[in-house]
C-alpha cells in the first residue's frame, strides 16, 4: 500500500476510533470498501436532482451542502472541511432526487461508499453501525445547536461561533457564502469582519 493510502486509512482510523474502537483487521475491511474520489474546486459532488448514491468522509478540502431558493438565490446549509462526513440524508437514505447540492470549495479528497457497500459493511464489522450511529447523532445535535444559535444570538455571535468551530474557515470560504449561510448580507459580513 503505498504512502498516500496509508495516510488517508490512518486518518479514517484516528476518526472512527473516536467512537468506538476498532481492530486493525476491521480498518481494513471498512478501508478496503472505500473508493477515493478526487474533486476540483467547483466540482459537484452532488448536482441538483440527482439521487446522492454515496457518503462521502473528507480526507482533504473543503465542500458545501446549499440549494437554490424560489428567487434563484443561493442558501448554503453546512459546511464540511476534512474529518468531517457528508451527504444529502434524504436523498441518500430515501432514494429521491436531491434539491440541495454539494459542492467543492478547494480541490478535495474524499472516501466514499455507496448505500449498499455501507451495508454490507455493517454486517462485516457490526461496530461500524454503532459508530456510524454515534456520528449521526452527533451531527442532528450539532444541527440542533446551530438552530439554537441562530435562533438566540446576534449576528455576530453566530460569525464568531462558526468561526471558533473552523479554523482558518473565513480564509478559505467565499464571503457570499458564509453571508448566506449566516443569514445575512455579504457587506454587513463584511462590516462584522472589519470588528475583529
Amino acid at each position: 500500500m503505498n504512502m498516500v493510502f496509508v495516510f488517508m486509512k490512518t486518518q479514517l482510523k484516528t476518526y472512527l476510533n473516536k467512537y468506538v474502537q476498532f481492530t486493525e483487521q476491521e480498518i481494513d475491511i471498512i478501508f478496503n470498501h472505500l473508493i477515493v474520489e478526487n474533486f476540483k474546486k467547483k466540482e459537484f459532488l452532488l448536482p441538483q436532482n440527482a439521487i446522492c448514491k454515496r457518503r462521502y468522509f473528507i480526507i482533504e478540502g473543503l465542500v458545501r451542502l446549499f440549494y437554490i431558493d424560489a428567487n434563484g438565490v443561493e442558501k448554503t446549509v453546512l459546511f464540511g472541511v476534512e474529518n468531517w462526513w457528508i451527504t444529502n440524508l434524504d436523498s441518500f437514505v430515501k432514494e429521491i432526487p436531491s434539491e440541495k447540492m454539494i459542492q467543492a470549495l478547494e480541490n478535495t479528497v474524499v472516501l466514499s461508499i455507496t448505500r449498499e457497500e455501507l451495508e454490507k459493511l455493517y454486517r462485516l464489522v457490526p461496530k461500524l453501525e454503532r459508530a456510524f450511529r454515534k456520528i449521526t447523532e452527533n451531527m442532528l445535535i450539532s444541527i440542533q445547536r446551530k438552530d439554537e444559535v441562530f435562533m438566540k444570538k446576534s449576528s455576530r455571535e453566530r460569525y464568531s461561533n462558526l468561526i471558533r468551530q473552523i479554523p482558518d474557515f473565513a480564509n478559505r470560504v467565499p464571503q457570499y457564502m458564509i453571508a448566506s449561510y449566516l443569514g445575512i448580507s455579504p457587506e454587513y459580513l463584511s462590516e462584522l469582519r472589519k470588528q475583529d
